[in-house]
């Protein structure tokens, strides 16, 4: 688990009080969750959406929406005024550059933009959705979240970076990890594919991912966030198992009652392909996403959950059933 800490002053209002959050990323997967748990705890809540994205808001009765995008400074202030706490969820898995979809827009300067913002406003705290693996080096993916944290933690707010690895649960009709691997890999007649670097045929999908459920992943941001200590915090989770790649097809195979067939699968070939199709929409892997695959996701996140009080839950049949 990684952690860093830095001290800032604190109006002593986050000790179980309702508050008022702004939501940036509110309508999304993590954030349709994020939004039942704060409603669920009686907060106000103020969301930012896109213009014809109103009616996504999960307990509009709790909400003031607004619409407006990540470059109106105007919509933002609107969000954010009155807020006790922020939160930045945006994020995207594929560029579109045409459509100035990127991750340095998004996910670095949309936060810094928003960060800037918050502390104009006075809020208080500030809760950054980030990722497992974020460094300055690694893919763009990860260095624009990794510049998101920096940016946060220099800005003298109380902040809360969580870098969750791969997220799964019901996904409500939004992307989400389980579900696109049972549409592309499990119901597809083909096998699964076992991905290996070079010749290490041996290797055919051993690498590991620690899956960690969209549940547990807001209640940890929300006691994080909401909790009496000051203290700026950068929490990595993970869920309670490392599990293999071809553990992780063999579930979702057993999770949707299916039979499946995996064979090894070499990176090098995928690599190339994904160098020339993935410009398409359609075609369903990054080289980057690739890389971060192969690199494995897992990390020991026993301490923050039993700092918390939260159990965490398993990658297991219960768990899974969404996907039937």
């Amino acid at each position: 688990m990684q952690r860093r800490f830095y001290v800032a002053p604190d109006t002593g209002r986050f000790n179980g009080e309702r508050m008022r959050v702004g939501l940036i990323g509110g309508t999304g997967y993590v954030g349709s969750y994020l939004t039942d748990e704060l409603a669920a705890s009686g907060h106000a809540l103020s969301v930012l959406v896109r213009p014809g994205s109103e009616g996504r808001v999960c307990h509009r009765e709790q909400c003031h929406v607004v619409s407006g995008s990540l470059e109106d400074d105007d919509a933002l202030r609107e969000t954010l005024d009155g807020c006790d706490a922020a939160v930045y969820l945006v994020g995207i898995l594929r560029e579109d550059p045409a459509r100035g979809i990127t991750f340095d827009a998004l996910q670095r300067r949309g936060a810094e933009r928003a960060i800037d913002v918050a502390r104009e406003l006075d809020v208080k705290r500030f809760g950054l959705m980030s990722a497992n693996g974020v460094c300055p080096d690694g893919t763009p993916y990860q260095a624009s979240k990794w510049r998101a944290e920096q940016y946060l933690q220099a800005s003298g707010m109380i902040g809360v970076a969580i870098r969750p690895s791969v997220i799964f649960g019901d996904p409500r009709g939004r992307m989400e990890f389980c579900t696109q691997l049972r549409d592309q890999m499990i119901l597809p007649l083909l096998p699964a594919p076992l991905f290996f670097e070079g010749l290490h045929v041996a290797r055919a999908g051993r690498f590991e991912l620690a899956p960690v459920h969209v549940t547990n992943v807001v209640r940890v941001l929300v006691k994080a966030l909401t909790e009496e200590s000051g203290q700026s915090q950068t929490r990595t989770l993970c869920g309670p198992e490392s599990l293999e790649w071809r553990e992780i097809i063999a579930r979702i195979a057993r999770a949707v009652g299916r039979s499946k067939i995996a064979i090894p699968a070499p990176a090098t070939p995928l690599r190339v392909a994904c160098m020339l199709l993935e410009s398409q929409s359609w075609f369903p892997l990054s080289r980057d996403q690739l890389d971060m695959l192969l690199a494995g996701n897992t990390g020991d996140s026993s301490a923050t959950f039993e700092d918390f009080g939260i159990e965490p839950i398993r990658f297991d049949d219960a768990a899974l059933s969404y996907l039937r």
